[in-house]
């Protein structure tokens, strides 16, 4: 084997691996092109594309040593949506990490301005970062394997649907986060709550109604269907849905929301409508991003660790990267509710 059929081929393997010269003798490729599908690079025909990976995913390829070794010195922090109102605390905790090894953080947005037509795990692959923390993952099982692949170890924090199984991943103990919102509510006097869920396809809004839906049966106050709402989270459906549950004859005393913006939403639909928070209305939130503490009055809301969060990913894909294994493989951090000037007793019928 020459030098440059070596470099192609990933450094040196031990016997019995499987190597790019192998898969590009079984793709009818040449040893340049699979290196170009291993390291997201463009000017390959889709066809060609599909049958390599389909045979890197096959035979179990993971790139050499020497080659994994040629990767940037960072951390790629990769978005589904960038908000800001999140990703600086996530970015600040990764960065208390990673700056620690002489390593730089990196982001991208994987839904932002440009990222049509560039496959997900390529453009990240084209940057060569040491690892990768896929935030709110949709990544897909063949993402997956095509980082793995190219030496790129991922690590999923706030995934949205249950993980795969060997990816890591980080979250939030949202369940315990949605009881004791509702617990809450509760010891103030409340019976008849409304609840404005996030997407349904995603664990953490799933996670929390059950919770409100548990926590309150347990109460005796079985959850009204009439006052559940599913929207996306952010302000213009919490000011859509909320104006809905507001507006009924027998409107909630309190509503329990998905995130915070989407409280902030039910904040301003009380405002169109006349209505007053607490005294009318009582809101919580999910997440304390900054805002809370400024809006009026100061919401409750149950605080998730993001920077805690970002942190932990760091420590996980580091670790991953130098070829230790991570236990356990799912960490869920603690959540905490924060009691503000939002909640109180409901008004007097």
């Amino acid at each position: 084997m020459d030098s440059a059929t070596a470099q192609a081929s990933g450094g040196r393997r031990r016997r019995g691996e499987v190597t790019v010269a192998t898969i590009a003798r079984l793709a009818g490729v040449s040893p340049p092109t699979v290196s170009k599908v291993l390291n997201g690079r463009s000017g390959i025909a889709v066809e060609t594309r599909d049958r390599v990976e389909a045979l890197l995913r096959e035979h179990g390829y993971r790139r050499g040593e020497s080659a994994a070794a040629a990767v940037s010195p960072s951390v790629e922090v990769a978005f589904y949506g960038l908000e800001s109102h999140l990703a600086m605390e996530i970015l600040r905790g990764v960065e208390q990490v990673v700056r620690d090894r002489g390593l730089a953080v990196g982001f991208t947005d994987l839904q932002g301005p440009g990222s049509g037509g560039r496959r997900t795990a390529d453009r990240l692959l084209a940057r060569r970062p040491t690892g990768v923390i896929a935030v709110n993952s949709a990544f897909r099982a063949r993402q997956y394997e095509q980082l793995a692949a190219s030496g790129v170890p991922m690590v999923v924090l706030d995934p949205t649907g249950e993980p795969m199984h060997p990816i890591p991943s980080v979250g939030a103990t949202n369940w315990s986060g949605g009881i004791a919102a509702t617990r809450h509510l509760l010891d103030l006097g409340h019976r008849r709550v409304g609840v404005i869920t996030g997407p349904m396809e995603y664990l953490c809004a799933r996670a929390r109604l059950e919770a409100c839906r548990g926590a309150l049966d347990a109460a005796g106050a079985p959850l009204d269907p009439a006052l559940v709402r599913h929207g996306r989270f952010d302000f213009d459906d919490g000011v859509l849905l909320g104006r809905q549950l507001l507006s009924l004859r027998h409107r909630p005393t309190a509503i329990l929301c998905g995130d915070d913006l989407q409280a902030l939403g039910v904040y301003e639909a009380a405002r169109l409508l006349g209505l007053r928070i607490p005294g009318d209305v009582s809101v919580v939130g999910f997440d304390d991003i900054e805002v809370t503490r400024w809006c009026g009055p100061p919401m409750t809301t149950v605080r998730q660790p993001f920077a805690e969060m970002g942190a932990t990913a760091a420590r996980m894909v580091l670790q991953l990267a130098v070829g230790e294994p991570v236990e356990p493989a799912r960490v869920e951090l603690a959540t905490q509710l924060v009691v503000r000037a939002s909640t109180a007793p409901p008004p007097s019928s």
